[in-house]
């Protein structure tokens, strides 16, 4: 109930943090002259009694902060084992069988040939009209939805979002007669809601936010003195979202496109398998062959090559 009830202040302290220059330190002097200036915390309690309660909030919000570091460090411990041991699972359960043949004839292998060719055409055929009927099923389900932008996000009216699978970025500019300062404006930045606009205006975003933030992670920024920028941290970040707020239009979220710059955060074997993926997925939409089909034609292609003599009409892959 505590940490609900200090998190309502988390956006306009974030406000305020955002306006000194000199970072915390700044903050904490602003707050305790607050205190000595405003109020009789240094005075109307017995002698030692602020520093105390000064000592005992710091301990307190210390103890938990440490415990919070700690069991994040042993979550992505266990991500980073689970990951590797689906990872090893997966490489072990690859089969490793060699072909099977069978001598054939000149004549044998001819027909054989040409009824490989025959085949593939039609399979590439069959999977062309199945993606067919499946685009169809989806741009019905779809239909209305915005394509998103170069970023994942999109370019509404009064502003515009990009995103990843963990934060989201919004820009909102304001045209007006004058230089902003972060005082002209209101950002109240919560766990489910964003509210954004100028003091004395009716605001630009006011609404629930699609899905819940780190608002301890969030961050806005006024840039040349005319755009806020602003920066939401995902609590889930196995999601695409589909608008920042619940009064926007949609976007179609499978057409959003992962950055490959992100491919460069991977370990090595982790990276090669998803480069893999995305590689097998595009041959897919393309009716080509995969990866593995590759290997299997290539490993038959010189096979067949060194033995010209074999008869591969009857012969069975697998």
């Amino acid at each position: 109930m505590e940490a609900e009830k200090a998190e309502q202040f988390y956006g306009m302290l974030l406000a305020m943090a955002q306006q000194h220059e000199g970072g915390i330190a700044d903050l904490m002097n602003t707050i305790f002259s607050f205190l000595a200036t405003k109020t009789d915390f240094y005075t109307g309690g017995e002698k030692g009694a602020a520093k105390k309660m000064v000592l005992d909030t710091f301990h307190r919000h210390e103890s938990r902060a440490l415990a919070r570091q700690e069991k994040e460090a042993k979550e992505r411990e266990e991500e980073t084992r689970i990951k590797a041991e689906r990872i090893a699972k997966k490489a072990a359960e690859t089969p490793k069988e060699e072909p099977r043949i069978k001598e054939l004839t000149d004549a044998e292998a001819d027909a054989l040939e040409a009824e490989l060719t025959k085949k593939k055409l039609g399979k590439k055929e069959e999977t062309e009209k199945e993606e067919e009927a499946s685009d169809g099923e989806e741009d019905e389900k779809d239909k209305g939805k915005m394509k998103p932008n170069v970023g994942n996000g999109a370019d509404l009216p009064d502003y515009s979002w990009t995103q990843s699978l963990s934060d989201v970025e919004i820009r909102v500019p304001f045209t007006v007669s004058f230089q902003l300062k972060s005082r002209d404006l209101v950002v109240d930045i919560q766990k489910k809601h964003l509210r954004v606009g100028l003091k004395g205006h009716p605001p630009v975003i006011d609404a629930d936010l699609y899905n819940a933030v780190k608002v301890e992670e969030c961050l806005w920024s006024l840039v040349d003195k005319k755009v806020v920028t602003i920066s939401l941290e995902k609590i889930n970040t196995m999601e695409w979202w589909s608008r920042i707020v619940t009064t926007d239009p949609e976007i179609n979220t499978k057409k959003v496109q992962p950055e490959n710059s992100k491919l460069s955060d991977l370990d090595g074997e982790t990276r090669s398998m998803v480069e893999k993926m995305m590689y097998d997925q595009r041959q897919k939409e393309m009716g080509l062959p995969t990866s593995e089909d590759q290997k299997k034609q290539d490993i038959m292609g010189k096979f067949m090559e060194q033995h010209p003599e074999m008869d591969f009409s009857k012969a069975k892959f697998t």
